[in-house]
């Protein structure tokens, strides 16, 4: 996978990421009722058993609640003091406070970092985010990511990304970017907009960030938060919030019922297709590892998982779809693990082409974000102002002489 080093003598993003990473926006309420209980959410069960399995890196942000510090103390667990800082690779946010709060303001980024340090108990974040850019205005974006790049170069960071749900904004700003800096971004994360029931983020939205210089590009919430299940949005912990029109929602009931015909279950479909289809679509954007053969690269999935028999099970889909990536298997039960693997591609693909055809104009339809008379509650005002009665305040800024 390469050296995880911090952040001097950086390598490209590429050579140092790995290609699968857990989500924890699930430890939240919005996902789990209770995220803070162990018995509801078993938090140090997860972390422990991603690196067991060497998986290695983990998404949150300061948006998702108690995310942050349930992530940090459950990686500083004794139970998981055989691994490293070193070992495993950090991904936060930085700019969305509230549901309809941003602050982007260097500031707030500058504070917003420093207080995912302390959350997550580590000197350094590998990866970091504006996050959900489509909030704020492009000279924000720009100015956001500017200050990124300078804890980057002060040792804080190591690589620099935006995230965010409408591809054409996100391929707008990485173009903006490039243009107005000269430096491309390291990372792209873009979510639900590369599922079975979205594909947007395709072969075009690809070559655009190609041509940005971006190296990186994420795809992230397989089942669409939630919608792509059995159960539905509907039914879930997510019904309250979900974006998702009722009609896009019916749609969905019915593409249960065609997995049912196969005797598959909607959710394993959709992780299996996302899986599969974004380990070659988004290769070019991907990363390479050490489960493949040295110069294949392999897109980059962000798993969320509320268990450790999710977590297992999609361990184990991916793996399967790494034995089928693999042109020139070898070793026992490598080649009969190959082709078990293109079989079941097949026979996937196959269904969600049905799948397609039961959808009709619902395919690649994406709701609007932000929704129209979107208003940032952030007042001007508050813009950049930190909280000062706290330890942030006083170790990073008041100690170092920093504006606030």
């Amino acid at each position: 996978m390469g050296s995880l080093s911090p952040c001097a003598n950086r390598k490209p993003l590429h050579e140092v990421m790995p290609p699968l990473v857990l989500g924890t926006a699930t430890f939240n309420s919005q996902y789990v009722s209770d995220p803070l209980n162990p018995e509801v959410l078993p938090a140090v069960s997860i972390v422990s058993r991603t690196l067991e399995l060497g998986i290695n890196a983990f998404d949150t942000s300061p948006y998702y609640g108690p995310s942050e510090t349930i992530l940090g103390d459950a990686l500083a667990h004794p139970s998981n003091a055989q691994y490293p800082r070193s070992s495993y690779f950090l991904v936060t946010k930085a700019g969305r406070i509230a549901g309809n709060e941003f602050d982007y303001s260097p500031s707030w980024v500058r504070y917003s970092v420093y207080r995912s340090l302390e959350r997550l108990h580590t000197t350094y974040l590998d990866l970091v985010y504006m996050h959900d850019v489509e909030f704020v205005s492009p000279d924000e974006v720009l100015e956001a990511v500017g200050e990124l790049r300078r804890l980057r170069d002060e040792g804080v960071i190591r690589y620099v990304g935006i995230s965010g749900y409408p591809v054409d904004k996100l391929c707008a700003l990485a173009e903006m970017l490039l243009e107005k800096t000269g430096e491309p971004l390291d990372a792209v994360l873009s979510y639900s907009h590369f599922t079975i029931q979205n594909t947007t983020l395709g072969t075009s939205a690809v070559q655009r960030f190609t041509q940005a210089g971006v190296d990186v590009v994420l795809n992230a919430s397989m089942l669409g938060m939630g919608l792509l299940t059995t159960r539905g949005a509907d039914a879930g912990p997510m019904a309250v919030w979900h974006p998702s029109p009722s009609g896009l929602r019916g749609a969905i009931k019915d593409l249960v019922s065609v997995a049912q015909a196969a005797d598959e279950k909607l959710e394993v479909v959709a992780i299996r297709w996302a899986l599969d289809t974004w380990a070659r679509d988004g290769s070019t954007r991907g990363v390479s590892s050490s489960w493949l053969p040295e110069g294949t690269r392999v897109g980059v999935s962000v798993m969320g998982v509320a268990n450790v028999a999710e977590l297992e099970e999609t361990w184990r889909v991916f793996r399967s779809v790494l034995e089928g990536y693999n042109a020139q298997p070898s070793g026992p039960g490598m080649v009969e693990a190959h082709e078990w693997s293109l079989n079941r591609r097949k026979k996937i693909q196959g269904l969600v082409e049905k799948m397609w055809e039961v959808l009709g104009d619902w395919k690649d339809y994406s709701w609007s974000s932000p929704e129209p008379g979107f208003v940032n509650t952030r007042r001007k005002e508050d813009k950049g102002v930190v909280p000062k009665n706290d330890s942030i305040f006083e170790k990073y800024f008041k100690r170092q002489g920093l504006p606030n």
